[in-house]
């Protein structure tokens, strides 16, 4: 296996960081070869996938299905029999999980009432035998987990190619970085990933290129790089880490922000781009394209908001099969797209209109058109929240200096050092009045300051 990083753990407890422990787990790696899928249940990749990259233009041919099964009595059975022998349960691991994923030892131990549980078979590429037996996730010995494999449907005979297992790791408390991910005591130490009291693929990526991004500008004597909460996921989950803390693994779900209609996938490229092409990471033909396609989407919806259909015959006629309602006066193609039976594409129906080739412009006009009300409102909550992010607070200010601050409040304002009032509004236990208290004092120390330089 691999190297434990203890001797970082050390280092970084040495440094006096404030720090805990997790766990996390991965489940076996099976050889596809020696399962049966026959009697399996079977899932198709999506026949026309939308790529993950703006750069990609086509996508090969080939698909990997995934299979489903599921746990059995026997596999409960086994688990049970031999549960003393999972470090899980041994406290051998004592480390804070995963909520959402739990391992199958979990599963079993917690749902006694549960038959079953579901088990995905996911091929781990075109280049591999490997099959991820996503829900088989344990920390039991070879022997058992051989036992347990074998007890699942179509799995009798399951090669294990790598074993499942369990690791319990250190992670430092985030409220002692920046906002950059730089830390509060350690000039020039950056930190991301599980290090930082995340879970996930998606959250630990998104974490090393904040990080590398604000490291990189801070050699070049740069202004860092800081996304707010109303402009990316990673606005959100930066804020969430280094203002509330974490005391279990920190997983980035759409319900955390606030303002998730703004913050689409359809839309990251428009959002961000310039951002990066700012930076210098995207290139200039990149972000040309990027501008084209901008123009493209304001022109269809012109276009659209252009051309008018009346109330005759022959148009209700088209809206009757459309299943939607006839029109009593004269409406734009951009105003009756915004009906749920309607589509871009069905507005093919009305004589006189060609429509966009490109599916992502044409799937951008659909969306503005139909949440157009609910984008405005959202973008109006936006701007308030941008007032209070933009009352800053001055830096060094002594909480402990602000007797009105209960002393659980002083602490929190301490530790998280917030660089805003907005930021400082999302500290948990929060009040207005504790809020009101510190506006007090910064509106206080900024009066001294300028009647110590002689200012008027």
């Amino acid at each position: 296996g691999e190297i434990a990083s203890i001797g970082l753990a050390e280092s970084l407890k040495g440094l006096g960081f404030e720090m805990g422990r997790m766990k996390t787990g991965t489940p076996p790696r099976l050889r596809a070869s020696s399962i049966d899928f026959s009697n399996l249940e079977r899932q198709d990749s999506d026949p026309d996938p939308t790529p993950f990259s703006y750069t990609t233009k086509k996508l090969r041919d080939e698909r990997l299905p995934s299979y489903f099964t599921a746990t059995t009595e026997e596999t409960h059975s086994i688990i049970r029999e031999n549960i003393m022998q999972s470090p899980l349960y041994s406290v051998a691991i004592r480390g804070v999980s995963a909520r959402y994923c739990p391992s199958l030892e979990d599963k079993v131990m917690r749902f006694q009432d549960k038959g079953h549980h579901p088990v995905v078979l996911e091929f781990e590429g075109l280049g591999t035998e490997e099959i991820y037996s996503k829900g088989l996730g344990n920390s039991l010995p070879l022997e058992i987990q051989e036992k347990l494999v074998h007890s699942v449907p179509g799995l009798e005979e399951a090669e294990i190619m790598r074993a499942a297992y369990a690791i319990e790791y250190d992670f430092v408390q985030p409220t002692q970085l920046k906002q950059t991910f730089e830390t509060k005591s350690v000039k020039g130490l950056y930190l991301a990933g599980q290090t930082n009291g995340t879970s996930g693929y998606e959250e630990a990526a998104a974490q090393g290129m904040w990080a590398g991004i604000n490291a990189a500008l801070s050699v070049q004597k740069r202004d860092p790089f800081i996304l707010d909460r109303s402009e990316a996921y990673m606005g959100v989950l930066v804020d969430d880490l280094v203002t509330r803390g974490v005391d279990e693994p920190y997983r980035m779900f759409t319900s955390r922000a606030e303002y998730r209609l703004i913050l689409r996938e359809d839309n990251a490229t428009m959002r961000l781009m310039g951002k990066g092409y700012e930076l210098g990471l995207i290139s200039k033909d990149h972000y040309s394209d990027l501008k084209e396609k901008i123009r493209q989407i304001e022109a269809g919806i012109r276009d659209l908001s252009s051309r008018k259909i009346y109330p005759v015959a022959e148009t209700n006629g088209i809206l009757e099969k459309m299943k939607t309602a006839p029109i009593k006066n004269p409406v734009s193609l951009y105003q009756l797209l915004k009906r749920p039976e309607v589509t871009y594409d069905g507005l093919k129906a009305f004589d006189g209109w060609e429509e966009i080739k490109d599916r992502d412009i044409r799937r951008q006009i659909e969306i503005e058109s139909k949440y157009e009300g609910y984008i405005k409102r959202q973008k109006e909550s936006v701007e308030k929240f941008r007032t209070m992010e933009e009352k800053g607070i001055p830096p060094g200010i002594d909480y402990y200096q602000i007797p009105s601050l209960s002393s659980e409040l002083q602490k929190k304002l301490t530790a998280v050092c917030p660089a805003s009032f907005g930021q400082a509004q999302r500290i948990p236990g929060m009040t207005q009045a504790a809020l009101t208290a510190v506006l007090i004092h910064a509106k206080k120390m900024e009066l001294e300051k300028r009647d110590a330089s002689g200012e008027n």
